[in-house]
């Protein structure tokens, strides 16, 4: 076993491989940027050593510092971990050649996956299951586009170099074609250096279902169950869990067996995920290969009981696989939620700043946090935004669910918007409970995830009035002045008049009137509150963190969480994000004209995609911006002119920035 390990990656992934090392007793060494110079990973190795500017491109991207790094530190082995360097070849030769072990698999391997469009032909011919599709080397737009229409829409692009939906878009028409072709190979371009793309034939209601895999230098290999991340968005995993809900004991040797086939048909060593699409039918189409550990290794490790890292760790060194296959045994069920800074109202971009306040739900043998930050971090634009990963296991799937919803509702974030809210949404939607997963959950039942109906925003605009007025008493009662004073009163007193208080709340982008009128005084408390054509009566009580409420009868406890102005209450199927919208006093400064296209999220400018003073349509793009490794683009409001554009490609901006003076056309 090796003393001296270095692992060259950042956050969450290399804390977790950290504490693995230590349980072994081998030393770990830190690699980081200017921007990570007080990150947890740094300060939880043995040594670290800086490698470059912010920018991955100038230090986790620079395989040559991580070697002379390891050479400088007497690091025996380098851990990749998953993203920057763990499926690049070049850096798999470089570690050989400096005689440093690369734990991962061999060159060949890496580089057999490492195209998709070559990854396809040589499952083709070890027998695995292909989704129809275009995998070769002519990458002409036009026979691209010919591929597509021959295929018939909806048709996927994918980047044939890439991971994590970078380099992927859904054309859902022949005449979209061209527009997703260009954007699929810039921001494969930016990603991976490589813009080629395949065109695959899209499935309307797939199930993304893989399978772990592990083989070992002395010709042993094993597939360890399989995990099901169908739920994503912008094509990257929400939320995954494992087992896979449904799967039979058949399907999943089959599943395993297809796995294990192409895992063998490169000479596998390591641990690598097969990637699969499942169809309503039964049937299973090969994906692709992950040349690596993943993000949601975790549920695996929760479900089979082991230490996927550790496992890397002692096949790396020359040992044998810990199991053989009949000894893999799977207990229970168990859920990934991946912690993002990022506003899911806003399309799911990515956000930037500090995290002003951190509580992680508490960790047991039931709730486990995966995370590479603390309390006071700043999350920046130059890498991933993901905060956490909060694992949670249990003896079956409902058990397991119940454990999401309630740690969830725990996690107390604030500085930033997070998708913790949206999270709890989607854990608790009756068609997530019922395990109805495909790839395209998130968007089939997006009025039910994110609580826009009439119906739930009134009653979220009940239950944050009678939460505003239950701590407005609560204050009132531990002031340190008269009890009797009439200024103490918060009963909305006044003469001839009902004793009524009235409240502008925002919740699902909506403003919404709520008057609250109270009906007794001492005592417990009743009110009458009215939103809209609803009217109850209510009473309820504060208490650690929690609402207890009693509206018309009906009692529930609430949980209770604010930051940064927003009242967030997870109530048993949802989380309503409540702030109160103080008075306009006239003191605004509106400097946004009516031309005026603002920058979504802080960021780089990529491209301009039109010219200044040329006429465009409405929904036309005008310019890309990209942020932690996701594209956004700019579209033209409505037919016009762009007048001007304020910033270069390769600038960098702040979010709300203006980045365009736009003429709208004349009526």
């Amino acid at each position: 076993m090796f003393d001296k390990i270095l692992i060259a990656n950042r956050g969450e992934i290399a804390c977790r491989v950290i504490r693995t090392a230590r349980k072994l007793g081998i030393r770990t060494v830190a690699v980081y940027s200017d921007a990570d110079a007080d990150a947890l990973h740094v300060s939880m190795a043995d040594e670290a050593v800086h490698i470059g500017a912010a920018p991955s491109r100038e230090s986790y991207l620079q395989f040559d510092r991580v070697i002379e790094a390891c050479k400088r530190t007497g690091a025996q082995a380098v851990h990749p971990g998953y993203g920057f360097l763990s499926e690049n070849s070049q850096f798999c030769q470089a570690c050989d050649a400096a005689g440093v072990v690369f734990i991962g698999p061999p060159v060949g391997a890496i580089e057999a996956m490492g195209s998709k469009s070559a990854a396809k032909r040589i499952m083709e011919e070890a027998g695995v299951p292909l989704v129809p599709g275009y995998h070769g080397e002519d990458q002409s737009p036009e026979l691209l586009k010919k591929a597509a229409d021959d295929m018939g829409y909806p048709v996927l692009l994918k980047a044939t170099a890439g991971g994590g939906g970078k380099g992927m878009r859904q054309v859902w028409s022949a005449k979209d074609f061209d527009e997703a072709l260009a954007a699929a190979r810039r921001e494969a371009s930016n990603s991976f250096g490589d813009d080629r793309m395949l065109v695959e034939k899209y499935l309307t209601r797939p199930r993304h279902v893989e399978i772990q895999v592990f083989c070992d230098s002395r010709g042993n290999a094993v597939y360890l169950a399989e995990r099901d991340c169908s739920v994503q968005r912008r094509h990257q995993k929400v939320i995954e869990e494992a087992p896979a809900p449904g799967m039979s004991e058949a399907l999943r040797q089959q599943m395993g067996e297809a796995a294990v086939q192409a895992a063998k048909a490169i000479d596998y060593v390591g641990a690598g995920t097969v990637e699969f699409l499942l169809d309503e039918d039964g049937s299973f189409y090969f994906m692709e290969m992950n040349t690596r550990l993943q993000v949601e290794h975790p549920v695996t490790e929760m479900i089979t009981g082991q230490d996927l890292v550790e496992w890397q760790l002692r096949v790396a060194a020359g040992e044998a696989l810990p199991l053989a296959q009949e000894d893999v045994q799977i207990n229970g069920h168990a859920f990934e939620a991946r912690i993002y800074a990022e506003d899911p109202d806003n399309d799911f971009l990515p956000v930037t700043g500090t995290l002003a306040f951190l509580q992680p739900p508490e960790e047991s043998a039931h709730v486990r946090v995966d995370t590479g930050v603390l309390q006071g971090d700043e999350v920046s634009v130059y890498y991933d935004p993901m905060i956490a990963k909060l694992i949670v296991h249990d003896e079956d799937r409902d058990k397991a669910l119940r454990r999401l919803a309630r740690a969830l509702s725990e996690y107390r974030i604030s500085g930033m918007r997070t998708n913790v809210d949206f999270l709890y949404n989607l854990a608790t939607a009756e068609p997530f409970r019922k395990a109805d997963l495909d790839t395209g959950f998130i968007e089939k039942h997006r009025e039910l995830i994110f609580h826009d109906s009439e119906q739930d925003l009134q009653r979220g605009a009940i239950l944050g009035a009678l939460y505003l007025v239950l701590r407005q008493a609560r204050r009132a009662t531990v002031a340190e002045t008269d009890p009797y004073s009439p200024w103490n009163s918060t009963s909305a007193w006044r003469l001839n008049e009902p004793h009524a208080q009235h409240f502008a709340l925002e919740l699902g982008g909506r403003e919404i009137a709520v008057s609250v009128e109270q009906l007794q005084r001492g005592g417990s408390r009743r009110y009458r509150i009215c939103s809209g054509n609803q009217t109850v009566t209510a009473r309820g009580e504060l208490k650690d963190g929690e609402l207890y409420a009693d509206i018309d009868g009906y009692r529930s406890r609430v949980p209770v969480a604010e930051h940064d102005g927003v009242i967030s209450l997870y109530t048993e199927d949802s989380a309503l994000q409540i702030r109160e919208v103080q008075p306009d006093l006239g003191e605004a400064d509106d400097t946004g004209g009516e031309g005026a296209l603002t920058a979504p999220m802080n960021g780089t400018i990529v491209t301009l995609l039109a010219q200044a003073g040329v006429a465009v349509a409405r929904g036309d793009a005008l310019l890309v911006m990209e942020a932690m490794k996701m594209e956004h683009t700019i579209r033209a409001p409505a037919d016009g002119t762009v007048e001007e554009f304020f910033y270069a490609p390769g600038d960098l901006v702040e979010g709300g920035a203006e980045l365009v003076n736009f003429s709208p056309a004349e009526a």
